[in-house]
């Protein structure tokens, strides 16, 4: 309500998107709220942010879509000739790549799963309360079905190494690409140098 009454958000202000902590049912909330303050003077009230449930303006496919966008410019970086050199990948594509992704959320789950699909090999998860590797890799849909039903990854079956008391510090771990997807700042000066 403050947001709006100020006028910091809209359809053609400042358009909110799901992020940690949010979902789809607070979505459908902001734009409940949003429409009953400003939904008699302006007729496009319920874009004032996505990620709503379908049935409530929102819009099929947005759930993967950030997910898919980080898909997209890692598979166009591993294209690129002089990302490839630089990076001592070797060759080009996804096939055979290994990946560790921090957070496994909308955008990590989803970035690992078109990753996987194109033949790279998920060989790291790092969540807020714990994180696995596997030299061998991970089947994503598996990890995440292990994620929601448990509410951590302390004790998946598949996992060679396991931390939960310093979860963070798996994105140090061996991969050709770390795919940060979680909270801000997790790359920075403190661990830029080990990564």
């Amino acid at each position: 309500m403050e947001l709006t009454k100020k006028g910091f958000i809209g359809p053609g202000v400042d358009c909110l998107g799901p992020d940690m902590g949010t979902n789809e049912q607070i979505m459908t909330w902001i734009k409940d709220t949003y429409v009953q303050l400003k939904g008699e003077e302006d007729i496009n009230a319920e874009g004032c942010c996505t990620g709503k449930y379908v049935n409530q303006g929102g819009i099929a496919g947005r759930q993967e879509s950030t997910g898919l966008g980080v898909y997209y410019c890692i598979r166009e970086l591993m294209k690129t000739d002089s990302f490839i050199k630089s990076a001592k990948l070797g060759t080009k594509g996804l096939a055979g790549k290994t990946f560790v992704v921090q957070g496994f959320g909308a955008v990590g789950y989803w970035a690992s799963k078109f990753i996987q699909k194109d033949g790279g090999i998920i060989v790291g998860v790092i969540e807020y309360n714990s994180a696995i590797y596997n030299a061998n890799g991970f089947d994503a849909d598996d990890v995440r079905a292990e994620m929601l039903s448990k509410g951590t990854l302390a004790n998946y079956r598949h996992a060679e190494q396991v931390e939960t008391l310093d979860p963070a510090s798996f994105m140090e771990q061996e991969c050709d690409v770390l795919v940060p997807c979680a909270k801000e700042k997790a790359i920075n000066i403190e661990n830029a140098h080990q990564l």
